[in-house]
């Protein structure tokens, strides 16, 4: 029988593992708070702001913890060259369209499989000498569990059409066998070895209904005198297609086309978020018609003339609506 104080793991071997991790979770915090910015949809920036600062906490206590397995402090690395490959390609969507993709490279690849290496060393780690890294284990398989099951909840409320559940199991199927032929993040979890998952029927304390709940149109926006007259007449001008009506609405200076709308003018607009900054407010609008919604934001600025645009900009082109009604 072995002695109590023998482990699988020698002291370098543990401090490998972590520096494994510490990589693959850095990389992982730095692509998620990257894309914040370019994710229109609201409950899927709310769950990537959440996280992050969840991988933050990792990352530090992994880091932590070299030093006493007489390692680097601090020091990522990856297992092989085909860990780096499979970040690349999980980092790789970065239009503002790919949520999906995004979010499903995360939380249905990168996530479950992080859940189970973790608690399969944490069942193997020994619990005489091996406590602090038991710990962080421990917490990490906690914040897992709750971000697999709270991602879920937004894929499943994301990924509404046909055409959304086909790209999500491409992107899923693109993946798997990138973490297989690397041997998973550490380099030596067999390609057959059983992924880890969290039950949707797991209640988190990520509020992920909440963020579906907030994502969803509201009844009145609080605008300032005008603007709303201003959006309805300028949504107007774009569902007609009417370029030079468009033109009136913009600030001078303000360059921007009609054209980049496409071929197909929408049949109408719907205000999706609102802002106020300063005496500037910022409005999120989409664009429904024959062809993919289109999500534009625009800037308004009030003047002499009353409100008017000073920036626009497409973010992004989806063919389900980007916001749903009030149930």
């Amino acid at each position: 029988m072995p002695h109590p104080l023998e482990g699988p793991f020698a002291v370098e071997h543990s401090a490998r593992l972590l520096r494994n991790y510490r990589y693959v979770v850095e990389r992982a915090l730095r692509a998620a708070g990257g894309w914040i910015a370019l994710t229109p949809e609201l409950s899927a920036k709310l769950l990537l702001g959440r996280h992050v600062w969840d991988l933050a906490q990792h990352a530090d206590a992994f880091g932590r913890r070299l030093p006493e397995l007489r390692a680097t402090a601090h020091q990522g690395e990856p297992a092989n060259a085909a860990v780096v490959a499979f970040m690349d390609a999980v980092e790789a969507p970065e239009a503002p369209h790919e949520t999906v993709e995004r979010l499903v490279g995360v939380y249905r690849v990168l996530k479950p499989h992080l859940l189970a290496v973790y608690s399969q060393h944490l069942a193997r780690a020994n619990a005489v000498y091996e406590p602090p890294t038991r710990q962080i284990l421990a917490r990490c398989i906690e914040d897992e569990t709750r971000h697999v099951t709270a991602g879920e909840t937004i894929l499943r409320h994301l990924v509404r059409t046909p055409e959304l559940e086909a790209r999500a199991a491409a992107r899923q199927r693109r993946l798997e066998p990138l973490l297989a032929a690397a041997g998973g993040v550490t380099g030596d979890v067999p390609p057959d070895a059983p992924g880890g998952t969290a039950s949707p029927a797991v209640e988190t304390s990520d509020d992920a209904r909440e963020w579906i709940r907030l994502e969803k149109a509201v009844g009145a926006w609080p605008m300032p005198a005008g603007l709303a007259d201003a959006l309805r007449a300028f949504g107007g001008a774009l569902g007609a297609g009417d370029a030079a009506a468009v033109a009136r609405w913009l600030a001078p200076g303000t360059g921007w086309d009609i054209a980049g709308l496409g071929a197909r003018a929408p049949r109408s607009s719907r205000i999706v978020a609102f802002a106020r900054i300063g005496r500037q407010c910022v409005v999120k609008l989409a664009l429904d018609g024959a062809g993919p919604t289109v999500t534009l934001q625009s800037r308004w600025v009030p003047g002499e003339a009353g409100w008017r645009a000073a920036a626009l900009e497409i973010l992004g082109r989806d063919p389900a609506p980007a916001v749903l009604p009030p149930r």
